[in-house]
């Protein structure tokens, strides 16, 4: 597989997790599956594209979680005053709240696109 597959296969996975995330548990195996099945390859290339694939679905959905978070919390901080909000807490909280967003879409979409590999060679679905 070239690159350029790579990338696109990549591209495709991670806008069907950005696009079902609302309304599919588990998102990122959708998105990662499906990168997977299109790349072929061996089980590692299926682990490397879905891994790609939830690195690139990473940054919408952390943009569109911050967008929400702030309008959440300018509608708590006008309820409590100016600077209520803020802290090492909320510090902290922001930082464990991207690393779980980061394990979970890119780990999970990488065990996608190895799942997507396995059904494309190794099931009956994938050899229609």
């Amino acid at each position: 597989m070239s690159p350029d597959d790579t990338l696109v296969h990549a591209l495709l996975g991670a806008v069907v997790t950005v696009v079902v995330s609302p309304f599919v548990p588990f998102a990122p195996i959708v998105g990662g599956l499906i990168a997977g099945y299109l790349q072929g390859g061996d089980r590692d290339d299926g682990l490397w594209v879905g891994t790609v694939s939830g690195a690139i679905a990473l940054v919408p959905l952390v943009v569109i979680a911050f967008l929400l978070a702030n309008v959440f919390v300018f509608m708590v901080s006008g309820a409590m005053g100016p600077g209520r909000m803020v802290g090492g807490f909320g510090l902290v909280a922001i930082v464990v709240g991207l690393l779980f967003a980061a394990v979970y879409t890119v780990g999970l979409s990488a065990l996608g696109g190895w799942l997507g590999n396995y059904v494309r060679y190794d099931t009956d679905i994938g050899s229609r």
